[in-house]
């Protein structure tokens, strides 16, 4: 028999490297949406990374990106506590609201968003879809 390597265990994801058309456009998106802070300036490389406790971005500009090419990445998700408030926030702030609205799931719901760039946000209330 085989013997297996230990399986690494994780306890989350630390952050998602985004490269951005606008940098400060993209950090005001996200501090309106969720509250987001600048935790560290790289101007050595027109970036900064994002975000609080729980969850983090690294953002980085390039300005011709253009509109993201979603191919082999479909979207990002954050678990909203205050979820009842999602959708009054996002219409507030006027942001694209996809597949009409509050998505019913199994054992969740979701709202998806898209940011000035073309990501596709998903904002949920359970974590993990209460899969495990």
């Amino acid at each position: 028999m085989e013997k297996r390597a230990i399986a690494l265990e994780t306890t989350g994801i630390d952050h998602v490297n985004l490269q951005v058309n606008n940098l400060e456009e993209l950090f005001r998106f996200w501090e309106r949406l969720l509250g987001f802070v600048i935790l560290e300036e790289i101007p050595s490389q027109q970036g900064m990374i994002i975000g609080n406790r729980a969850a983090k971005l690294a953002l980085y500009e390039n300005a011709g990106l253009g509109r993201v090419n979603k191919r082999g990445f479909s979207h990002l998700c954050f678990h909203i506590s205050n979820f009842e408030n999602a959708l009054s926030l996002c219409e507030e702030l006027a942001l694209p609201i996809l597949y009409e609205g509050i998505v019913e799931w199994p054992k969740s719901k979701s709202l998806y968003v898209e940011d000035p760039n073309g990501y596709e946000v998903e904002l949920t209330n359970t974590w993990g879809g209460d899969l495990a």
